[in-house]
């Protein structure tokens, strides 16, 4: 676990990314959702809704060290430009970041904030977003090939055993319902197939997914997963 939390967050110290560590994305995920969650509630209590949600989109930069905001500027960048697929690994690993990143990375940011702004504060609802985002990670890492010929960081998780991705998602979908009902089922539903997209995206234009790709597919489909939660239900 605390292989996970080193590579999810900027927290547990220095530890290399092993495959065993693929089993507690999911772990890591609710706990990020609980905490921001809590901040969810607690700010709402404080400050007016769109300060409340600000605070939270800042908290989650913050908790997760901005690994998955970088992996989805450097995934726009490559994916959706017009380019041949060996340009497009090169574009990723570039740390410049171009137009099509810088428009991501804002529409996201934007978009989570005004969907939470719009929501009622539920704790559970975020840790089962959050939990969500991870499961299909991990899911990525067993399911998807490996899309960098040379490897990369990602390639740490490759291979050991089965990581437990379904049971990460039933209990995405449990903390989704106990939070906001059938809007949170649905909210943890349309964030996964927004995570699916992201991937299947990848696998066409790429051969697989990179480190970049699973960090923009879990704030692509969190970011899903909260407009849907914020729908007039």
């Amino acid at each position: 676990m605390r292989r996970a939390v080193s590579f999810l967050t900027p927290f547990g110290g220095a530890a290399a990314p092993s495959p065993a560590a693929v089993a507690w994305f999911p772990v890591v995920g609710a706990v990020l959702g609980l905490v921001l969650g809590a901040a969810w509630w607690t700010g709402t209590r404080v400050w007016p809704a769109g300060v409340a949600a600000a605070v939270v989109v800042a908290a989650d930069l913050a908790l997760t060290g901005m690994l998955h905001l970088d992996g989805l500027a450097d995934a726009a960048d490559g994916l959706l430009p017009p380019l041949e697929r060996s340009r497009r690994l090169e574009v990723m690993a570039d740390p410049a970041t171009g137009a099509f990143g810088v428009g991501a990375v804002g529409a996201v940011l934007l978009l989570r904030w005004v969907a939470l702004a719009a929501t009622a504060p539920s704790v559970l609802l975020l840790a089962g977003l959050w939990c969500m985002s991870r499961s299909v990670m991990a899911a990525t890492v067993r399911l998807v090939p490996y899309a960098r010929p040379a490897g990369g960081l990602a390639t740490a998780f490759i291979g050991g055993g089965p990581a437990p991705f379904v049971a990460g998602l039933v209990g995405a979908v449990v903390l989704g319902g106990l939070g906001l009902g059938i809007a949170g089922v649905a909210a943890v539903g349309g964030g996964a197939a927004a995570v699916a997209g992201v991937v299947a995206l990848a696998r066409r234009r790429l051969g697989g997914f990179t480190g970049d790709v699973l960090g923009a597919a879990g704030m692509v489909g969190e970011t899903a997963g909260l407009l849907v939660a914020a729908a007039r239900w």
